[in-house]
């Protein structure tokens, strides 16, 4: 079982990562993807990789797999009907939710609607109190009464969330275990299981959403599931997380809001084994497809992790990696708003019908287009397979042009720099606005566009140098094959941090070890693949939000809650860095308790450089390219010919499958020993 796969869909195509372990052999493929049931471009996909590159389907030990299944369920509201069971007196909550509106400046901008019309959500006579203690107990009557309403309102699925459930579940668990007994084709989410943490509304959030694509995603994950089994019946498979693991299938359909960005979280897994392999441990990814691009900062090959975003309009709390997304892809559309000016996105040509270069219908004109124009994208995609219009592109741009007075090029130069201004915006809310300076970053593009883009976005930024992979195009599916098992344990309990108070810190963290010691042993974790990782959440007394501080990481063993003045002063350094300041002498306290545990995956060999070939790259070809409003002769050359050493200066274009590289004039490129290419970006 030489081969892992990883699988990774996106808008437009489906990608493919492939490693033979024994052989160091990386062989790369790309599909369209299929909207109407992302598993047919999957299967596909694979069934012609392993034709073309002969991998038998018992050679597969691992096939890994990012899924927009529940981002797009949610984004257009088709999840399952369903239904909630409360406590008396908060079935309103969900709409009553937060003093926050969705749009600061827009009066008339409303919240989603909640997922559970009002008529739907059903109420329990029962309370537990601030410690977790019943005051008052839940009858059986109760919970049989609640359940009658359930199956009379049709649903297919019943989030169960009861006030401070986090602190003592028993009751969410009675009601789970006479759901499931009564109504069993039913999917059940207790907000208990999803995540047990404090703050009513986002649990409850949380736990809804859960519920809503528990019934699309569970199909769609056993579809997928029994397919792969016929053609890789040895593989084991995992389902990305939001928070950049891998979980099984049947962990993703019992909890698939953890995959609600599966794929973005697999390109930063993939960006930060890159820069390691570069040996640059600070960059900022740029991830540019067909429909959105996604930014994230990696310090020290490390990913932050957050614990609180929305997703479509829901708030959901569950550990993401920090990606900001926008509506900027290949495939973005250019619009004159009503003012007059020229705007790119967030509308999209996706896949169908794409941008007016694809020849699937596309009219109006995209990002896409402006590149063909300039001449900075080449003339077919996917290594020839895709042949491109360039007179579509042209006639798509040319109303916009006389509009603006101005020519077919500077008008797609426009459409650039308008792309670039809303990416360069992106990229300071996770650097600039963290407290990061992003010119002591490097900037690494990936996904279909991101190489694109990166000569315009890191001069915008006064970045230094480009780190471009060397298969940009498919970097989420390999972040998936380079992803280790991952779960995260979570418990709350507010306590003073302070001298005296060890042993009640101790024993909130003594059930999270035992859970993970747990989930080794259910997944089969070898015991020199396991380790374990714990945070706290503390803050400042009357604080109303928390800061999480990495506090101890070990090969599996107990973690030891260090000294109380070691955390205060990490606790010191991340408050200063959020907010800019911090204060020794005010009291603090722990909110949550985080414990993570990690499978670590089997490494990947590094890619071998095939021997021979010129000491000097040799160009294929040459092409007109527009820079800053003049044409430049622009040397084109095929990144599967560069080796190691290799290096050259703009104007120039690198082809490869996956993606193509604009390299500025005057910018300077070599070669590492990984195949990356390293940009040093020249004003």
């Amino acid at each position: 079982m030489s081969w892992y796969i990883g699988v990774d869909v996106g808008g437009t195509f489906t990608d493919f990562f492939a490693v033979d372990v024994e052989n160091a052999r990386f062989v790369v493929h790309k599909t369209p993807s299929t909207p109407g049931n992302p598993a047919e471009a999957i299967l596909a996909g694979l069934d012609a990789l392993s034709e073309r590159e002969d991998i038998p389907g018992d050679a597969i030990g691992r096939l890994a797999h990012g899924t927009t299944v529940a981002t797009n369920a949610l984004i257009q509201r088709r999840g399952a009907p369903i239904a909630l069971i409360t406590t008396k007196g908060f079935r309103d909550l969900l709409e009553i939710g937060r003093q926050v509106r969705p749009k600061m400046y827009d009066l008339k901008a409303d919240a989603p609607p909640p997922l559970v019309p009002r008529q739907h959500r059903f109420e329990v006579a029962e309370r537990m109190d601030a410690k977790g203690r019943p005051l008052t107990v839940l009858e059986d009557a109760d919970i049989d009464a609640a359940i009658d309403q359930v199956e009379a309102a049709g649903a297919e699925a019943c989030a169960v969330c009861l006030l401070f459930a986090f602190l003592n579940p028993e009751h969410e668990q009675r009601i789970g275990a006479r759901l499931k007994e009564r109504l069993p084709n039913i999917a059940i989410s207790l907000s208990s299981a999803v995540q047990p943490e404090f703050r009513e509304f986002e649990r409850f959030s949380t736990t809804t959403l859960n519920a809503y694509l528990q019934p699309i995603v569970g199909r769609y994950m056993r579809h997928l599931g029994g397919e792969l089994a016929k053609r890789a019946p040895r593989a084991r498979l995992g389902i990305n997380q939001s928070s950049g693991g891998l979980m099984s299938v049947e962990r993703a359909a019992e909890f698939p809001v953890r995959t609600a960005l599966s794929g973005p979280a697999a390109g930063a897994v993939g960006a930060a084994h890159v820069a390691r392999t570069a040996g640059l441990p600070d960059v900022i990814t740029l991830d540019m497809g067909g429909t959105s691009a996604d930014v994230a900062l990696i310090k020290g090959y490390e990913a932050d992790v957050g614990y609180g975003r929305e997703v479509a309009g829901f708030p959901v709390r569950l550990p993401v990696i920090d990606i900001h997304t926008i509506g900027a892809g290949g495939g973005s559309i250019a619009w004159f708003e009503k003012d007059g000016l020229l705007k790119v996105g967030p509308q999209s040509a996706g896949a169908v019908p794409g941008p007016a270069c694809y020849g699937k219908g596309g009219t109006e004109p995209t990002v896409s287009d402006a590149n063909l124009v300039l001449g900075r994208l080449s003339a077919s995609l996917i290594g020839g397979a895709m042949a491109l219009d360039l007179e579509a592109s042209r006639t798509a741009i040319q109303p916009a042009a006389e509009r603006l007075g101005l020519s077919v090029e500077k008008t797609a130069e426009g459409i650039i720099g308008i792309v670039t201004a809303n990416m360069v915006r992106a990229i300071r809310t996770v650097s600039v606005e963290r407290g990061h300076d992003p010119r002591r970053f490097a900037l690494m593009p990936f996904g279909g566009a991101g190489a694109l883009h990166a000569g315009d976005v890191a001069r915008a930024l006064d970045m230094k140098q480009i780190l471009v992979p060397p298969s940009p195009g498919i970097l989420c599916a390999q972040g998936l094959v380079v992803s280790d098992l991952k779960e995260d344990f979570v418990g709350t309990q507010r306590l003073p941090f302070e001298a005296g108070h060890r042993d009640a810190l101790d024993a909130v963290i003594a059930p999270l070890v035992k859970d993970a010691q747990a989930w080794f042993e259910d997944e089969s974790v070898p015991s020199d693949r396991r380790r374990l990782r714990l945070a706290i959440d503390l803050r400042y007394v009357g604080q109303n939000f928390e800061l999480t501080v990495p506090v101890a990481d070990t090969n599996g063993e107990t973690p030891v809650l260090p000294e109380e003045e070691v955390v205060r002063r990490r606790f010191f350094e991340v408050h200063e860095q959020t907010y800019g300041h911090f204060t020794e002498t005010d009291p603090i306290e722990a909110v949550n308790f985080r414990l993570t545990a990690f499978g670590v995956a089997d490494p990947v060999p590094a890619q071998q450089v095939p021997e021979g070939g010129d000491p000097v790259p040799q160009e294929v070809g040459r092409r007109t390219v527009w820079f800053d409003g003049m044409d430049h002769e622009a040397r084109v050359f095929a990144r599967d010919r560069l080796r190691p050493g290799h290096r050259f200066e703009g104007p120039a274009i690198v082809d490869q499958l996956d993606a193509t590289t604009v390299i500025h004039p005057g910018d300077r490129v070599r070669v590492d020993d990984a195949l990356n290419l390293i940009v040093e970006v020249v004003r």
